[in-house]
C-alpha cells in the first residue's frame, strides 16, 4: 500500500499540469510537467506526438484557438507500478469550450502513465479518447 502523501502528490502533478493549459496557457510551466520523451496518443492527430517538444506543441495548438470555459476530471484513479517508481493515472473528464465560434463540450477518459524522477512526477505517456456514445 502506498502513501497517502504519494497518491496525493500524484493527484497534485495532474491537477496542476492540467491548470497549465485549461486555466490559461502557460506553456513554460506546462513543460515542467512532461518527460523529455513522452509520448500521447490522440482522437485529432495521425500517430503519436513523441517528445516533449511536440507533446507540448499539440496541447499549444488546442490552447492557442480554444477558449476553455469549464473543466472537470472525475473518478481520479492511482496504481502504482515497478515498487513505486511509476503509475498509472485514469480519469472522466468534461470540458466546454468556444472554437471558431461554436461553443463545444466534451466527455471523455485519459490515461496517464507517470514516472518518478528526481523526486519528481513526469508524464511520460498519454492517450485520451472521447467517450464513445452508448447505442
Amino acid at each position: 500500500m502506498h502513501k497517502t502523501s504519494e497518491i496525493k502528490e500524484i493527484e497534485s502533478t495532474i491537477r496542476e499540469m492540467n491548470r497549465c493549459w485549461t486555466e490559461s496557457w502557460d506553456e513554460a510551466r506546462f513543460r515542467e510537467y512532461i518527460h523529455p520523451e513522452a509520448v500521447a496518443i490522440v482522437p485529432t492527430a495521425p500517430g503519436c506526438l513523441e517528445g516533449r517538444d511536440a507533446y507540448v506543441a499539440g496541447w499549444r495548438g488546442f490552447a492557442e484557438v480554444a477558449t476553455i470555459h469549464e473543466w472537470n476530471e472525475q473518478d481520479l484513479r492511482i496504481r502504482f507500478h515497478a515498487s513505486g517508481s511509476s503509475a498509472v493515472v485514469t480519469y472522466l473528464f468534461t470540458i466546454s469550450f468556444t472554437m471558431a465560434g461554436q461553443p463545444m463540450t466534451m466527455k471523455g477518459r485519459d490515461m496517464f502513465f507517470l514516472v518518478k524522477e528526481a523526486g519528481r512526477w513526469l508524464v511520460v505517456a498519454d492517450q485520451f479518447s472521447p467517450e464513445p456514445s452508448v447505442m
